[in-house]
């Protein structure tokens, strides 16, 4: 079920292309929306609009916007553009998009003659919030030598423009090109699903390193199996299967008041332990003795340390520079990298882990 109410844009706060932040009124009063243009065409003051309230009315973690679903001031808008692969099928949203692999692509035929990944580094990573950091840590270690190539799974929000991140991580040169898969859409490059976009993502994108992770506002239910983090797993296989070296980025906090997140998250324990059926490299950031401990103590009992190969390295270098020299605010569940350390620290290591897998 969707709630729908009616609103009339007062301003538009940013403007980004295929982002578009608004002030709106409903029924006298003020409230935030956002607006994608390759949806729903661009918004202007004045417009009547259709906006989408059930994330707000739930409370959920949308950052308090509503959503453009359709603009009444501009209802008609014409194809513009090649591709005929749709994102979002049988739905009122969808779109079309020209997927990297379709015949009237350029990529096609080269993408047709792909072999495999030859031992490409792919980081697979479980949420947005670890993107940041990952990339410091494959920069950081290869002095900004290498393509770095973010593909974005449809496990979290499918636009891409939605994510604040990615915008500045490709301004600071931390990422050098994107891939959006499955129902995700708006990357510089889309593909029909995770194991075509890896082969996009090395033949389009060149990229010398990947990094798999969802976009903001991954799932969760509390339960073992409810969770979208699960993809993890499949990223793996993913990985193994088209021929690179999957390393896997560990949901790991100290700082976590949910005990099913501390340490190292059941979500990590169930990805790598029961969905992952290919090996892969674990990157650990060095710990403090107790934590350590724990930290063998919960993956010995998963068994994972049988079935994946654990790599620790110093990591909080990385994180400082993240945030210091790269100046990158992120934050996971509203914990800042000084507030939930190790969880930053995690995913750093296993970009520094990934960079040091290219033979130069």
């Amino acid at each position: 079920m969707i709630a729908r109410k009616e609103g009339i844009v007062l301003t538009v706060k940013r403007d980004l292309g295929d982002y578009q932040e608004l002030e709106v009124e409903m029924g006298g009063e003020k409230a935030r929306a956002v607006n994608y243009p390759p949806l729903t065409g661009p918004c202007q003051p004045g417009d009547r609009v259709l906006l989408n309230t059930t994330a707000v009315e739930l409370g959920l973690g949308t950052g308090g916007f509503h959503y453009v679903m359709a603009n009444f001031s501009r209802p008609r808008e014409e194809l513009q553009g090649q591709g005929h692969i749709m994102k979002l099928r049988y739905t009122p949203m969808q779109l079309k998009v020209l997927a990297a692999e379709e015949e009237a692509s350029p990529w096609h035929q080269e993408l047709k003659n792909f072999t495999g990944l030859k031992k490409t580094p792919v980081v697979c990573a479980t949420l947005h919030s670890q993107l940041p950091a990952v990339c410091v840590g494959i920069q950081r270690e290869c002095c900004h030598r290498l393509r770095v190539v973010y593909v974005m799974t449809d496990g979290a929000a499918l636009p891409l423009a939605f994510s604040r991140l990615v915008r500045e991580l490709k301004e600071k040169g931390l990422i050098s090109a994107t891939v959006t898969c499955g129902h995700a859409f708006g990357g510089d490059l889309e593909a029909v699903n995770l194991y075509s976009a890896l082969a996009v993502a090395k033949v389009a994108a060149r990229a010398d390193v990947i990094v798999i992770a969802m976009g903001p506002g991954i799932v969760g239910t509390g339960s073992k199996w409810g969770y979208t983090g699960v993809e993890q797993g499949q990223a793996i296989n993913a990985v193994h299967t088209m021929g690179g070296k999957a390393i896997a980025v560990p949901r790991l906090s100290f700082a976590d008041p949910r005990p099913r997140h501390q340490g190292v998250s059941h979500h990590t324990l169930t990805a790598l332990a029961e969905v992952a059926l290919a090996p892969c490299q674990l990157a650990l950031p060095r710990l403090e003795p107790a934590k350590a401990h724990l930290v063998r103590r919960q993956l010995t009992g998963a068994g994972i340390l049988t079935k994946h190969r654990l790599y620790e390295l110093e990591a909080d270098d990385l994180v400082k520079a993240m945030v210091e020299e790269y100046q990158l605010q992120v934050t996971t569940m509203g914990r800042s990298p000084a507030e939930d350390r190790e969880f930053f620290a995690a995913a750093a290591a296993a970009g520094r882990l990934a960079a040091r897998q290219i033979v130069w």
